[in-house]
């Protein structure tokens, strides 16, 4: 399997940070009760026969989309005639969403006074630093180090002010070198994860640009042990990440140390826990290899530990004077741990076996332990192993919280830290004794005006057509009654095999607070309950993961926490794939849909060989290019191709103009068919940000101005605000 540094990378390069960020502003007036909707764009039907595997199929609003030649899209260049309607459909949606801008400002102002009072992320300690971040000095953070003993604070990365005068900004791979005199990161001021990457000398202040635009940053940069190189990913002409380089961190010529030809394969570097090595992963969804490069010969060409092959998945590290491998295939489903030689890369012996149904997660390697975190029952669970010892686990209360282990520890530690929460209760970070496996809180999130005493958190399970028990992660007011009247936001995402945690996000509770509930339907797609959970909703079992949603929603119904006719749903990228198959196959279920940067035109987009996301992917929808049965699979379900004649709720969407992974036409066409075919007269909505892609800007004020539009949206469909 990927690695853990490469399963985030991959997970944040699918499901990104949160929807875009919007165009419109937030001051606006509120429209007087009664007034008439206003008139929604009209999108021409243009007849588009595609003929594919025998089949035939009419794709009348293929011609929003639009690729150019060279470069990225930008609003100025686009064809008149789609920019226009993006442009008119931009304003549609603001004059709509004018009737909630009093509940957009009342969200926004709640989610303001939740402002970070300290008490974040606690210092790590390292190499006789001590490495702070500041999320409380403007809306990015500051990175800074303390030398111990001295007082001294020098200056690491000031997000402020590198994102001042930018329309975009966010950072990723924030790192240190292993001899402390450097700190690198990668930033994107363009709004389409093609990064920059930055170098500090720590000595001097000074920053250059050692590679200047076609980074990859998720997992992409890393230093070689020796500190003397920087190696990095490059992105092709399609964004895929396909070389690996060797930069001088003084600056000069970059060496190209390893080129991907398959575009099926995913890439990420990291330097092992021990800094013995750099390794390259490459994977897919069902496939990976890893090649490593040894400290003693960081310019040597990397070595290949096993060769790809199908349905086995492997990542490597070292710890205890050998390499170790997180394996997956028909044998070990949700993994195992072997030693191999560090030399040979024979495997020598079996150190945590597979069980079924455990799922092993993430390896964190240090001298005195190894730590690994793995999922059981639905919940993450902390095992420790001490060299020549037993397994034991790190025990943690409660039924639903999510447990976060940073990757990227110091190996000589003697303590692991992690980071434990819930949807009511911030991050409380703690120290693990690697000895004792003893805890210790050593800091928790604050915020201003927050008390988590005021929610209640728990897990429930609703059954799906198919008998199956679906997870349910359920936040509402302490002693709120669960008596049918609350209105509901549902969230879901369902693939990947990428989990729903049960994390803390103040966006939510600020909702919470205003009488609502909120829920985590953990449905097949995701691994909540290991591997099989997950290829259980996957490929030509997908229509799983719609009636799983649709079960967690009629179950929280008749349980009481949700009014039946006052459920909204929320998914993100793939989980627009969710939402949209849940509408069609239960429009009148829903109060409202809200599906940011969607993933809808199933069918379409999979059947684009240039997407630089296809072919990585077919494992896990199909390849309707070649195979009649994953043809007919997608045109079952996907959103698009299966609105109909229905009263469909009223329903937001969101667009990046610049999104390279879910195009900003595919949510515009959904709009268009919904409008097309609804029997009702709810308002469907499609706003484009013509600065970003796939995220949004990072910052504070961006995201908070984002959520309050969202649940604004949400409030006015269960108010009547869109009747």
């Amino acid at each position: 399997m990927p690695s853990p540094l490469t399963d985030r990378a991959r997970r944040r390069f699918l499901v990104g940070a949160g929807a875009t960020a919007l165009l419109v502003a937030t001051e606006r007036p509120a429209r007087a009760a009664g007034v008439a909707l206003p008139t929604p764009p009209v999108t021409p039907r243009v007849p588009m026969l595609r003929h594919q595997l025998g089949r035939t199929r009419d794709d009348p609003y293929a011609w929003l989309k639009y690729v150019p030649a060279r470069g990225q899209r930008d609003i100025a260049t686009m064809p008149a005639a789609i920019r226009d309607h993006l442009l008119a459909e931009n304003a549609y949606a603001g004059a709509v969403l004018d009737r909630v801008a009093a509940a957009e400002r009342r969200f926004l102002a709640a989610l303001d006074a939740r402002a970070p009072l300290g008490g974040g992320a606690p210092d790590v300690a390292r190499g006789g630093w001590t490495y702070s971040v500041d999320e409380s000095a403007g809306a990015h953070p500051r990175y800074t180090r303390r030398r111990a003993g001295t007082g001294t604070v020098e200056l690491l990365l000031d997000e402020n002010e590198r994102a001042r005068g930018q329309a975009y900004y966010r950072t990723t791979g924030q790192q240190v070198s292993p001899d402390g005199r450097l700190y690198a990161w990668a930033e994107d001021v363009g709004g389409n994860d093609r990064h920059r990457l930055c170098v500090r000398d720590l000595a001097s202040g000074a920053v250059r640009i050692v590679v200047d635009t076609d980074a990859y940053g998720y997992g992409g940069l890393v230093f070689s042990p020796s500190s003397r190189w920087l190696f990095w990913i490059w992105r092709d002409a399609r964004n895929r990440p396909t070389r690996v380089y060797r930069t001088p961190v003084t600056g000069g010529e970059r060496v190209l140390v390893y080129e991907e030809h398959d575009p099926a394969i995913f890439m990420a570097i990291a330097r092992t826990a021990a800094d013995g090595f750099v390794a390259i992963t490459l994977s897919g969804p069902d496939t990976s290899e890893v090649r490593l490069i040894a400290a003693d010969a960081e310019e040597r060409a990397p070595a290949l530990v096993r060769p790809r092959a199908s349905g086995r998945r492997y990542a490597i590290d070292e710890w205890d004077g050998a390499l170790i491998a997180l394996i997956e295939d028909e044998q070990a489903i949700d993994g195992r741990v072997a030693r191999l030689d560090r030399r040979s890369f024979v495997e020598t012996d079996t150190l945590v076996p597979h069980r079924v149904g455990t799922q092993i997660l993430q390896l964190v390697p240090f001298r005195r332990a190894l730590a690994w975190v793995e999922r059981r029952d639905t919940l993450p669970r902390l095992m420790l192993l001490a060299p020549g010892g037993a397994a034991r686990e790190v025990a943690f209360p409660g039924d639903a919280y999510a447990l976060t282990v940073p990757g990227e520890q110091d190996y000589a530690a003697p303590t692991c830290r992690a980071t434990i929460e819930t949807p009511a209760a911030p991050p409380r970070w703690v120290a693990v004794d690697l000895a004792s496996a003893r805890t210790t809180t050593i800091a928790t999130q604050r915020l201003a005006g927050y008390d988590p005493a005021r929610f209640t958190v728990r897990r429930l399970y609703a059954t799906a057509p198919d008998g199956e028990r679906v997870p349910i992660t359920l936040l509402t007011r302490r002693g709120a009654r669960a008596d049918g009247r609350a209105p509901l936001l549902l969230y879901g995402y369902g693939a990947y095999g990428v989990s729903s945690e049960a994390l803390f996000d103040v966006a939510p509770t600020v909702l919470v607070e205003q009488g609502w509930s909120y829920a985590i339907a953990h449905v097949r797609g995701g691994a909540e309950k290991g591997r099989r959970w997950f290829l259980d909703g996957r490929r030509h079992h997908k229509r799983n993961s719609f009636t799983d949603f649709i079960a967690c929603a009629q179950h929280l119904a008749a349980t009481g926490h949700a009014a039946r006719d006052r459920i909204v749903s929320y998914g993100l990228s793939a989980g627009g794939l969710l939402v949209g198959g849940a509408m069609n196959l239960a429009p009148a279920l829903w109060a409202g849909v809200i599906a940011t940067v969607p993933f809808v035109d199933m069918l379409n987009t999979m059947s684009d060989a240039d997407h630089p996301l296809v072919p990585l992917f077919r494992p896990d929808w199909g390849d309707p290019l070649s195979s009649v049965a994953d043809y007919d699979y997608m045109l079952s379900i996907s959103p698009y191709e299966n609105v109909r004649p229905a009263p469909y709720p009223p329903l937001f969407t969101t667009a990046g103009l610049k999104d390279d992974r879910v195009g900003y036409w595919e949510p515009a066409k959904l709009v268009a068919a919904v409008r097309a075919a609804s029997t009702a007269r709810a308002p469907a909505l499609l706003l484009t940000d013509v600065a970003a892609g796939h995220q949004g800007s990072a910052g504070r004020d961006s995201v908070n101005h984002k959520m309050a539009r969202l649940y604004a949206f949400a409030q006015g469909c269960v108010d009547g605000s869109f009747a």
